[in-house]
C-alpha cells in the first residue's frame, strides 16, 4: 500500500507558480454592513450547484473585512469584463476608498454590485468553510443579472491576459 505523505512540504512560490497556470476569471465580492460598503478583489470564485443554486469564493484569513464579510446577509459577486482591470487593481489593494471611483448601486439583495458587469450574482451566505489560510464562502444565489456580449477579466501566470493570448499561448 502506498503512504501519501500528508505533511508534505512545497517552496510557496513553486505552489503558487504551478496553481498560475489555471487561468481563472476576476470578480468583486461586494457587501455592505453597518459601517458600509465592503469590496475585495477575487479570482477563486467557481460555481458549486444549479439545485440549490450555489456558488463559492474564498478569502485569505490576513484580509482586514473578513469578520464583517462572515456577518453580512447577502453580498454580490461581480464577474469583471476585460476593460474593468482598474477596477480589479483598486479592489486588490486595502486602505483606501474603492467606491468613490466605482460605479455601482445596491441590488435586489440589498448587497452593493457593479454598474456594469459582466455577470452579477447575488447571494445570502449559505455556509463558511475552514480553507486553511483562507475561508471558504458557499452563497446562494438569489438574484443574477448578465451582461451583453464581451469577454471577460483573465488572470494567467501572473498576470491580466486576453481570452485571444491564452489560445494563442496554447
Amino acid at each position: 500500500m502506498t503512504t501519501i505523505d500528508l505533511d508534505a512540504r512545497f517552496d510557496p512560490r513553486e505552489l503558487r507558480n504551478a496553481l498560475g497556470r489555471f487561468a481563472t476569471g476576476i470578480a468583486v465580492v461586494m457587501a455592505q454592513d453597518e459601517d458600509g460598503p465592503i469590496g475585495v478583489t477575487v479570482n477563486s470564485f467557481s460555481s458549486v450547484s444549479l439545485d440549490p443554486p450555489l456558488i463559492l469564493f474564498s478569502m485569505a484569513r490576513s484580509l482586514h473585512s473578513l469578520a464583517r464579510l462572515e456577518r453580512v446577509k447577502a453580498y454580490s459577486v461581480n464577474i469583471l469584463l476585460e476593460s474593468q482591470q482598474e477596477i480589479s487593481n483598486r479592489f486588490a489593494r486595502s486602505g483606501e476608498d474603492k467606491f468613490s471611483a466605482t460605479p455601482w448601486e445596491i441590488g435586489p439583495s440589498g448587497a452593493p454590485r457593479l454598474v456594469p458587469a459582466h455577470a452579477v450574482f447575488e447571494c445570502v451566505p449559505y455556509a463558511h468553510y475552514d480553507g486553511g489560510d483562507h475561508v471558504i464562502f458557499v452563497g446562494r444565489v438569489v438574484h443574477l443579472h448578465a451582461e451583453g456580449e464581451g469577454d471577460p477579466l483573465l488572470y494567467y501566470r501572473g498576470s491580466y491576459r486576453l481570452l485571444a493570448a491564452i489560445a494563442q499561448e496554447g
